[in-house]
């Protein structure tokens, strides 16, 4: 497993991934984490600090934080199970600046209103925060709930993004 960490508003992110196999020279990420993070990724003792294979995440992350990037085009490469990657992609689809529910998530996966909380447990075991926007799922009435950075790093993400419900 390769590592990196870079410094961010939300302090200093742990990136990991494994070289991409469908761009040589690339590197498809599998978590970002940030301080503190419930079911953050650690450090492995054979993992190997490779911040040059990080450049092109680092540098699309710079922007998005900058307020000059608003999506990224990274290769993901995360373990999860089927419904899992299916909330994961819903979540994909929610744009820069706009939120949703869990029970809107749910209905775009064609989820009973039952399975919310099971997509409330996806969502929150999303290793790629910032990247894969679960900070965008806000409360039926609006609230901000849940997030695994901690709900100031959430409130910090969406303010960048000009949320200010």
């Amino acid at each position: 497993m390769l590592y990196t960490e870079i410094d961010s508003p939300l302090g200093t992110l742990l990136l990991t991934g494994r070289p991409s196999a469908t761009a040589p020279g690339g590197t498809a990420l599998s978590s970002l984490s940030v301080p503190g993070q419930k079911n953050a990724a650690t450090i492995g003792a054979d993992w190997r600090r490779e911040p040059a294979a990080f450049t092109e995440a680092a540098r699309q992350l710079d922007a998005y934080f900058a307020g000059d990037a608003k999506d990224f085009t990274l290769e993901f490469a995360v373990q999860g199970t089927e419904f899992r990657q299916k909330v994961w992609d819903a979540l994909d689809s929610v744009p820069y600046g706009a939120t949703t529910t869990y029970g809107e998530i749910a209905a775009r996966i064609g989820a009973s209103r039952i399975a919310v909380r099971a997509v409330g447990g996806a969502i929150g075991a999303n290793p790629l925060l910032v990247l894969r926007p679960c900070h965008r799922v806000i409360g039926a009435n609006g609230s901000l709930t849940g997030y695994a950075g901690g709900l100031e790093r959430k409130q910090l993400l969406l303010g960048l993004e000009g949320y200010r419900g």
